[in-house]
């Protein structure tokens, strides 16, 4: 199943939501613009990649120069939903001098404006990684050179990898998935990211029905996980 339904139904209720979820960031600051996004999940299993992907398309559409970074270097899958190869990614290049090798782990894709980068090989020390001064370093320089620049980020209960990049993004996106999450667990995770001092810039509400003649804004599809 294509999970890039922003492009291969590009009329669907689905892609429209999406769309508007991009309008919305753009316009989510007036002091400072947003550029670096964390999208993170309470769980697993909640759309978090899904959605991810199709903003990371939805931006490209509109003409800005966007990278998607897969960050969650224990089970990313940013390789399965673009039918790629996972032969090096984020995990390898912080190994490396960052500034002169992260090129080299930047993938073009079949959409115009969107680069990729995968996760790489699962390192032994995940949240360790994330937060070294590397990791830190590249994201300024992707900030630098890119309009947007989306992380799809490991869940955050029970792991704090999220929590760490959540510090060095513009802003944090939260999917949730109706009828799945509670809205305790949600709060928890809101307060986390809080906690670290990241900026939260709204919740998506993922697997939500949709009813005809009604606008649901959190609508991103029944069958995505």
């Amino acid at each position: 199943m294509n999970e890039l339904i922003i492009q291969s139904d590009p009329k669907s209720s689905m892609s429209e939501a999406i769309r508007t979820l991009r309008t919305n960031l753009q316009f989510s600051s007036v002091d400072k613009k947003i550029k670096t996004i964390l999208v993170t999940s309470s769980v697993p299993s909640e759309g978090k990649s899904f959605i991810a992907a199709n903003l990371a398309v939805a931006f490209a559409d509109s003409g800005s120069k966007v990278l998607l970074v897969d960050s969650d270097v224990r089970k990313g899958r940013q390789h399965a939903i673009f039918n790629r190869h996972n032969k090096k990614g984020l995990s390898n290049l912080l190994l490396k001098d960052v500034d002169e090798a992260y090129r080299n782990y930047i993938y073009d894709t079949e959409i115009k404006n969107l680069e990729i980068m995968f996760k790489g090989v699962t390192p032994p020390n995940p949240s360790e990684l994330l937060n070294s001064d590397k990791n830190k370093q590249l994201v300024e320089i992707l900030k630098d050179e890119y309009d947007i620049v989306i992380f799809d980020g490991a869940p955050i209960n029970g792991l704090p990898d999220s929590l760490v990049v959540g510090t060095l993004v513009d802003g944090v996106i939260i999917v949730t998935k109706e009828k799945s999450t509670s809205f305790a667990l949600v709060e928890d995770t809101k307060k986390k990211l809080e906690n670290v001092g990241a900026n939260i810039l709204g919740v998506v509400l993922n697997n939500t029905e949709v009813k005809k003649n009604k606008y649901y804004g959190g609508y991103y599809g029944k069958y995505y996980e």
